[in-house]
């Protein structure tokens, strides 16, 4: 990062010099890193991160770029695993990156922050994992509400849909326990019996195995806290079964995929998260869903593609603001950011890292895979 920093310098005093100032910016572009799983079982969140990016950047680059630089972007396939992630995390750092956007999961987030934090490169993600802003670590900024948040609201939405018997399925990965842990936590703190936590492990295919024993335990309602390529499964398999009980997924469910792996069966699944892309009511995402489409041919796969272009668009404009990318000034700006007119709705960043003023809703999956709130009343109705 010195090295960019010392090239920086030498641009500005060529410029001063008369030495050709276009040329000696296209000569030093800032770069911006996407860590994000391209490749695996998550790869059309990672790719739809990626695309977000590309096209932001390309869109700042025919205004003049940023501080008078041309923008470039530096992508690295984690995974959506820890192992990928630490090592995309230090191939960016040597990059030359300022500001990272992503990963996708919680575990590839937390194996690459501290990587970042030792460089002093920004971090935004949408990993959703307590600890990641629990750790101190400044250069972290998230993208979406934490586990604790949502554990809130999903206990909330139990309560009033009088929903006082459920099941929790979780896989092993620190976001879906987390989250798990958080709702099991708020749940009983709303009178609600927990029945049972059961696990799976991700990737695997056939859950009826837990599933049939939860369905000895009569619950009203099967949680699952994993992502949507082990949702869809599950609520496929539970149509196969016979279970009455309802299926609610938290928010990695969220997924174009979703409805397409559960088939006809997706109909009626409740997932908690921010408003899907089609739902947000602002000019601005309505504009940018318009450009991607045109773009890329197709819709982006979920919520996470707006958020983690927020999170871009929120570090840009406060360069812009502060007139610098030199982490000493733009970190410490970024935590100060308030009321942030985005893609996603107004947010700010406080002094650890976390995003506040999102909202969430329930929808429930319609039969063409669509989504359409439910909860809470205010959201229906607007």
């Amino acid at each position: 990062m010195r090295r960019f920093y010392k090239t920086m310098l030498l641009t500005l005093m060529a410029a001063a010099s008369g030495l050709g100032a276009t040329q000696a910016q296209a000569a030093t572009p800032i770069k911006i890193g996407v860590q994000a799983p391209i490749t695996g079982q998550y790869a059309n969140e990672g790719q739809g991160i990626a695309d977000a990016v590309k096209l932001l950047v390309k869109q700042q680059n025919a205004k003049g770029g940023l501080l008078g630089h041309p923008l470039e972007v530096k992508i690295c396939d984690d995974q959506g695993e820890a192992a990928p992630a630490a090592i995309c995390a230090r191939q960016l750092v040597n990059d030359g990156v300022f500001a990272v956007i992503g990963s996708y999961t919680s575990g590839a987030a937390l194996a690459a922050e501290p990587i970042y934090a030792r460089a002093n490169v920004i971090q935004t993600s949408d990993g959703t994992s307590d600890e990641l802003t629990a750790r101190g670590y400044k250069t972290f900024f998230r993208n979406a509400p934490p586990n604790s948040a949502e554990a809130l609201f999903t206990a909330g939405y139990f309560k009033a849909q009088g929903l006082n018997k459920i099941a929790v399925v979780t896989d092993h990965s620190s976001f879906a326990t987390g989250l798990a842990d958080a709702v099991i936590a708020s749940a009983k703190k709303q009178g609600i019996d927990v029945v049972d936590k059961a696990f799976i492990t991700a990737g695997s295919q056939n859950y009826t195995p837990v599933l049939t024993k939860l369905n000895a335990l009569n619950p009203q309602a099967v949680y699952f806290s994993g992502y949507y390529t082990d949702g869809g499964l599950i609520k496929a398999q539970m149509a196969q079964l016979g279970m009455k009980a309802r299926f609610i997924g938290g928010d990695a469910n969220q997924n174009v995929a979703f409805a397409q792996i559960a088939g006809k069966s997706a109909a009626g699944a409740v997932i908690i998260n921010v408003p899907a892309p089609q739902d947000l009511p602002y000019p601005a995402a309505k504009e940018f869903l318009a450009q991607f489409k045109a773009a890329y041919g197709h819709m982006p796969p979920s919520i996470f593609t707006l958020t983690n272009a927020d999170g871009l668009r929120a570090i840009i404009a406060t360069a812009e603001k502060i007139k610098s990318v030199e982490p000493a000034r733009l970190i410490p700006a970024l935590h100060e950011l308030k009321n942030f007119e985005g893609l996603t709705g107004t947010f700010s960043w406080n002094a650890v890292g976390e995003r506040t003023g999102s909202p969430y809703v329930a929808f429930e999956v319609t039969a063409d895979g669509g989504y359409r709130i439910t909860y809470p009343a205010s959201a229906v109705s607007s």
